[in-house]
């Protein structure tokens, strides 16, 4: 059976498929927002269908956790962001 884990030195600790770096979360976003199919999705991720709608249940099962996930994300994008957009401090 199909586990979701967590661990610190993997995806920052993000949920995941287990022995895998496949987070819940990308999946969701495959699914739902990139409009892929499930099947579609285990076959580009190369996991079994039951891998991915474990995962999709785990979203859904833990909202709170997902959007806390996704305020860190976004976060993080924008900080990255920003500092992309500055100019490289000149040393002399």
């Amino acid at each position: 059976m199909t586990r979701i884990v967590q661990t610190d030195d993997v995806l920052g600790g993000e949920p995941r498929i287990e022995e895998t770096r496949v987070g819940v979360l990308d999946v969701y976003e495959l699914v739902i927002e990139g409009g892929y199919s499930p099947a579609d999705v285990a076959d580009q991720l190369g996991r079994s269908l039951g891998e991915i709608y474990t995962a999709l249940a785990y979203y859904h099962e833990h909202p709170e956790q997902m959007r806390s996930l996704r305020e860190t994300r976004a976060d993080t994008k924008r900080a990255l962001a920003t500092e992309s957009l500055q100019p490289p401090e000149t040393i002399q």
